[in-house]
């Protein structure tokens, strides 16, 4: 085709042939001329990015391999710290804060044994990838120790005054076990816990666990900041009332089980607006909680107290409580639970005479609705003779009427929270107790109160408080009514009955028959038959 043209051109015209061929190939030589020139410029570009690129990859490389040998560098170092720490645990342990404190002081003089702080300047690139295992190691480290650590407690403290001008003072009746607390509390008291995580402390199901727990009660007398006084009225005391070893999950058959030894609060019952305990075997002792009996649970102890006051030849008088209680019992309308416990009194000649030996049993039952329109409900019935006619294992002054002693008691607690706006707890006690003497019989003591609290925010609340108290007693000498009842302002974190910690102003009103004149309120109110008293607060628990 390319002959046939030029043969034409040529044929036609040949110096216009001739003037084509040369500016074809002219163009032809141009182009080739280019695209070798472009092709001369961009060799020395590719060899450049060749190198370019095999210059980081050996960047790339030389900074894997250093953070290789930190790692491992890392890894040799935890391994012998790890058996520092066996060898430091085998001396004696050593306490989480001063493991903090070694870690910071290393931190702050730039002696840090982590990964960043030796390879930081090191390294070609920014260490992030370390600095972040670095912080995790340290989160977790903290987390740990944070862990094994708790504190709890509950402190109330304030101050009032009296209508009459002097401090506040307590609206309480004689034989009554408790007074309605609500601007009627006229110390400050606190409970401060101690608990450390010794094993597991998150408690998993695949091993034992082991904790133990301190606590330090205090209360004053609000009488001074520093009180000092040389008679030592009204001095602040302080006592341990809490100190002991727990431990679980020891037994593969009995995972839920708890075994414990030492000086604590024991399984207490509890009516809250005012501080009444039914039964509280709180004491010195050990023995085993949680026992899975299929049907609920079961718990058993050994618990006992003595009167150092008191001495007969066998030594301090002494009383010693075997308690067995049933637990977690599913039955109609909720659960129930069941307790018995047989109290021994040793006795002897005294100082003062011969003390009797005492026996006694004790027995009760409780139901609980644990969910109860917003709230819970707790009843119990209980009967005691004897050494256990108390209810506790504290020791009562003994008498040679000690065997003929008895308490009959029963006591209901509801809480109703229906919506946030409202909240209520009444509460009844109707109590019989004999002290064994043929003529005087059985006491009396009658209960009942509730506190209903209007939520008008979250933060502010408004709780009443109203209770009413009759006791009688053959032996004390009265008979007689006492009623109290307190309007408190409240400021709190919620809308919740038992939201604290709260602040509150308080104003209570108090009248009483003249049955317990002379027995209500104290000095200042001691011949009249009514008074009030107001002031602050503040309640916390934790």
């Amino acid at each position: 085709m390319a002959l046939e043209i030029r043969w034409l051109i040529s044929k036609e015209s040949p110096k216009f042939g001739d003037r084509v061929l040369r500016g074809f190939f002219w163009i032809l030589g141009f182009t080739l001329g280019a695209f070798c020139a472009a092709f001369a410029q961009q060799e020395p570009d590719l060899q450049q990015q060749l190198q370019q690129l095999k210059a980081q990859y050996q960047q790339s490389t030389d900074d894997m391999q250093r953070r290789i040998a930190a790692l491992e560098q890392q890894i040799a170092q935890d391994k012998l710290e790890k058996e520092k720490e066996q060898e430091k645990a085998k001396r004696g342990s050593v306490s989480a804060v001063e493991l903090a404190a070694e870690q910071t002081e290393k931190s702050v003089l730039g002696q840090s044994d982590q990964v960043g702080g030796q390879f930081q300047g090191q390294i070609a690139q920014e260490p992030t990838y370390d600095f972040l295992q670095e912080a995790d190691r340290k989160i977790k480290k903290l987390q740990e120790q944070a862990a094994t650590f708790e504190f709890h407690g509950y402190f109330r403290s304030g101050y009032g005054v009296n209508s009459v001008g002097g401090q506040q003072v307590a609206f309480q009746a004689p034989g009554a076990d408790a007074k309605y607390r609500l601007g009627n509390e006229a110390e400050t008291y606190g409970e401060l816990i101690f608990v450390n995580n010794w094993i597991n402390p998150e408690h998993t199901s695949d091993r034992a666990w082991m904790k133990t727990e301190l606590m330090v009660e205090g209360n004053t007398s609000n009488s001074a900041n520093y009180a000092n006084f040389s008679n030592g009225f009204g001095n602040d005391q302080f006592r341990f009332r809490e100190a002991f070893v727990q431990m679980g999950n020891v037994l593969e058959s009995q995972p839920d089980a708890k075994f414990w030894a030492g000086e604590r609060y024991y399984r207490r019952q509890h009516l809250d607006i005012n501080d009444f305990y039914p039964l509280d075997m709180s004491g010195y002792g050990g023995g085993v909680e949680d026992l899975n009996i299929r049907i609920g649970k079961m718990a058993l102890a050994f618990i006992g107290g003595s009167r150092p006051d008191i001495i007969t030849q066998n030594g301090n008088y002494s009383k010693t409580n075997f308690d067995l209680r049933f637990y977690g019992l599913k039955g109609p309308l909720g659960l129930w639970a069941a307790w018995f416990d047989v109290a021994r009194e040793k006795g002897g000649m005294s100082a003062s005479g011969m003390i009797p030996n005492s026996t006694g049993y004790a027995f009760g039952f409780r139901h609980q609705r644990l969910e109860w329109h917003g709230g819970f409900n707790t009843f119990s019935v209980q009967y005691g003779t004897g050494a256990a006619s108390n209810f506790s294992s504290s020791v009562d002054n003994p008498t040679p009427y000690l065997n003929n002693t008895a308490r009959f008691l029963v006591t209901e607690q509801v809480l109703i929270q229906p919506n946030e706006k409202f909240a209520i707890l009444p509460i009844f006690v109707y109590q019989r107790t004999r002290d064994g003497v043929p003529q005087h019989g059985w006491d009396q003591w009658l209960s009942f109160g509730a506190r209903p609290e209007y939520f008008f925010t979250k933060h502010v609340s408004l709780a009443v408080e109203g209770g009413f108290d009759h006791t009688q007693s053959n032996s004390g000498g009265y008979n007689g009514w006492l009623r109290k009842i307190t309007i408190a302002p409240q400021i709190g974190p919620g809308r919740k009955f038992f939201d604290r910690p709260v602040l509150r102003a308080f104003l209570t009103y108090g009248d009483w028959s003249d049955g317990l004149r002379g027995f209500v309120g104290g000095v200042p109110f001691a011949n009249k038959t009514n008074g009030f008293t107001y002031g602050v607060q503040a309640e916390h628990w934790w």
